[in-house]
C-alpha cells in the first residue's frame, strides 16, 4: 500500500478520477473509464468506506486505484489494505514514515482478504 501525506495528495481533475461519498452505493455508478476512486472517511469511526472498497474490488472487479481520504489514521492502514485500498492519504499532521511499522507488525493473516482470497492454511498446503 502506498502512503501519502496530506500535502502530497492531489485531487483528481478529470473524468478518470471520481470521489464517492461514504453513503453512496458503488453499484449505482459507472466504472467505465475510471482509473481512480477516492473513498472518504469523514471521521475515523465511520467505516462505510471499507465496505465500499471491498465491494468495488470483489463484487464489481474494479482494477484501478482505490484511495482513502479524510480522517485516515495510521492504525487503520492494515485494515484498509485488506479491504482493497491501494493508497491512503493520512490525516493532516501525521508522519507518513511511521506508517510502515503497522505493516511490519502484521506480516500475515489467517483469513483471506479482498486482494488475496486464499486463507493462510491453504497457502501452506500449496
Amino acid at each position: 500500500m502506498k502512503i501519502l501525506s496530506f500535502n502530497d495528495h492531489t485531487q483528481g481533475t478529470d473524468a478518470s478520477v471520481i470521489r464517492m461519498a461514504n453513503d453512496e452505493d458503488p453499484r449505482t455508478i459507472s466504472l467505465e473509464g475510471v482509473k481512480r476512486i477516492d473513498l472518504h472517511f469523514p471521521k475515523f469511526t465511520d467505516g462505510r468506506a471499507y465496505s465500499q472498497a471491498f465491494l468495488l474490488r470483489r463484487r464489481l472487479g474494479f482494477k484501478g486505484e482505490i484511495r482513502a481520504t479524510g480522517d485516515v489514521l495510521i492504525d487503520q492502514l492494515v485494515a484498509m489494505a485488506r479491504t482493497g485500498f491501494d493508497v491512503a492519504v493520512l490525516r493532516e499532521g501525521l508522519d507518513a514514515s511511521a506508517a510502515q511499522r503497522q505493516f511490519d507488525r502484521f506480516p500475515s493473516f489467517y483469513q483471506g482478504s479482498a486482494i488475496d482470497t486464499q486463507p493462510l492454511f491453504a497457502k501452506a498446503e500449496a
